[in-house]
């Protein structure tokens, strides 16, 4: 399987070069959102990746081995291709994923709650919540 489609490799390296830039004009680093997830079928290791680096490989976002412990850091993905899990299976992209939270909220969310699949769930009701207090009231 191929874990990185073009359309995504192309927004990855698009954030890395907006990144690049900022630093290069001594400017804030952008907080993007993250692109693309990756995730382990049979365990808890959660990938979230803002960035693809010029080598091809080399992705940069939120990373959760499931210890507990999510850091921002690079990470690979030909290593996470050659992962080989029970059953014939490896790691897999949620292809469904789609966000509306920065890099840095997850991370803040992930730290707190100690992993980014219990930050997903946190997010996900605190914007549902958000989005009832906008609502008009039911009634008759």
């Amino acid at each position: 399987m191929i874990l990185l489609p073009p359309e995504l490799r192309f927004s990855l390296r698009a954030n890395d070069l907006e990144r690049r830039a900022a630093d290069r004009d001594e400017k804030p680093a952008p907080d993007p959102l993250p692109v693309v997830k990756f995730f382990n079928p049979v365990g808890a290791a959660t990938w979230l990746a803002t960035e693809l680096y010029p080598d091809g490989d080399t992705l940069f976002g939120l990373a959760d081995l499931g210890f507990g412990c999510p850091e921002l850091g690079p990470f690979s993905l030909s290593e996470m291709a050659e992962v080989r899990l029970p059953f014939g299976m490896g790691i897999e992209r949620d292809e469904g994923f789609s966000t509306i939270h920065r890099l840095s909220v997850w991370s803040a969310w992930a730290r707190r709650a100690g992993s980014i699949i219990q930050a997903e769930t946190l997010l996900r009701r605190a914007s549902r919540a958000a989005n009832d207090d906008e609502l008009p009231p039911r009634g008759g």
